[in-house]
């Protein structure tokens, strides 16, 4: 499973609505839930975002779908960002090609 990290802002609507969010992050968790993918910490911020999700799935096509999704529900716009893990980006380090002498 990949991870993505999700940073949210509410829209004038999620705002004007902000009592209800506990329940739209309920169902937005149980919406990620049925495509494959699953919401596993949020967390809300202070500063240029709002809110902040960690979620794994399976591939980007179902990232894309549960932000989409969820995005085109009026409440929040998003920006989702890749995350890899310490293992993984020490495995991917070490797949860097080493430095090759190109002098003639």
């Amino acid at each position: 499973m990949a991870t993505y990290v999700v940073l949210a802002n509410w829209t004038q609507q999620g705002i004007e609505h902000v009592r209800e969010s506990p329940e739209r992050t309920a169902r937005g968790k149980a919406f990620a839930k049925s495509l494959g993918a699953e919401i596993k910490a949020f967390y809300l911020l202070m500063g240029q975002y709002d809110t902040m999700w960690i979620v794994e799935a399976p591939d980007d096509e179902t990232m894309a779908k549960v932000c989409l999704a969820i995005g085109s529900q009026g409440s929040v716009s998003t920006m989702t960002l890749r995350a890899w893990t310490e293992a993984e980006y020490k495995k991917i380090c070490k797949a860097i090609p080493k430095k090759t002498s190109t002098a003639s």
